[in-house]
C-alpha cells in the first residue's frame, strides 16, 4: 500500500467513524495482507473487531478465502465496515465481489475502496483493471450502494514513495435500507451464477 492510500483510508475513518469508538462494531479489510503497509492500525479500537481478508496467509489475514466470489467465513448483513485498498485492480471478477461486500454489510453499513486510476502495471498475481469515478459510481449503483463520495485525486502530492503515479480513487458508499427485492434479485443471480 501506498501512503496516499493510507491517507484517504485515514480520512474516512475520521469523517464517518469517529465518534462512533464505543459502537461495537466489525470491520473487514478485503485485500489485507500486508505487502507494504496495513490499515489495520486506523481501525485498532477496543470496543471494533477488525478482520483481515485474503486469499493466502501472511501479516495481517485472519481471513483466508478459498473462494474468491463467495466470503462463507461471513454471514449476510453481519459486517458493519468493509475497506480495501489496493486490491480491486487485481480481482479480475470485482463486479462479484462488489455483491459479496453488499451482501455482508449490514443495513447501513459503509465500505471504503481505494483503487488507483493510473499507473504502471504491478501484477499480484494479476492487475486488471483501473478505475474512475464514474466506474466506481456505477459498481456501487450495480450492487444497490448509495454512494456518498467518489473522486479521484488528480493533483500531485508531495509524496516520497511515488504515490503520485497511482492518482487513487475512491469510493464511499452505504447500503441503504431497501426493499428485500433488491436483496432477493441479487441471490437469485448468485444461485444462476453457481449453477452455469
Amino acid at each position: 500500500m501506498h501512503q496516499s492510500s493510507y491517507d484517504l483510508m485515514q480520512r474516512f475513518r475520521g469523517q464517518y467513524l469517529d465518534g462512533r469508538e464505543q459502537d461495537p462494531m466489525v470491520i473487514l479489510d478485503y485485500g489485507s495482507l500486508d505487502v507494504n503497509g496495513s490499515f489495520r492500525p486506523l481501525f485498532d479500537v477496543p470496543s471494533w473487531t477488525y478482520l483481515g481478508m485474503d486469499r493466502e496467509s501472511g501479516r495481517n489475514v485472519d481471513v483466508v478465502v478459498t473462494e474468491p466470489y463467495r466470503w462463507t467465513a461471513f454471514k449476510t448483513r453481519s459486517v458493519d465496515v468493509v475497506v480495501s485498498g489496493q486490491a480491486l485492480e487485481h480481482t479480475e471478477l470485482f463486479w462479484r465481489t462488489i455483491d459479496e461486500i453488499d451482501r455482508v454489510l449490514k443495513p447501513g453499513g459503509l465500505c471504503c475502496l481505494v483503487a488507483p486510476s493510473s499507473g504502471p502495471e504491478h501484477r499480484y498475481p494479476v492487475d486488471c483493471w483501473r478505475f474512475y469515478p464514474d466506474g466506481l459510481r456505477a459498481l456501487a449503483t450495480y450492487a444497490g450502494l448509495e454512494p456518498l463520495e467518489v473522486e479521484t485525486r488528480w493533483e500531485d502530492a508531495d509524496y516520497a514513495d511515488s504515490s503520485n503515479l497511482w492518482h487513487d480513487s475512491v469510493l464511499i458508499a452505504k447500503k441503504a435500507r431497501r426493499p428485500a427485492l433488491h436483496e432477493r434479485l441479487r441471490d437469485l443471480r448468485r444461485i444462476l451464477r453457481t449453477r452455469l
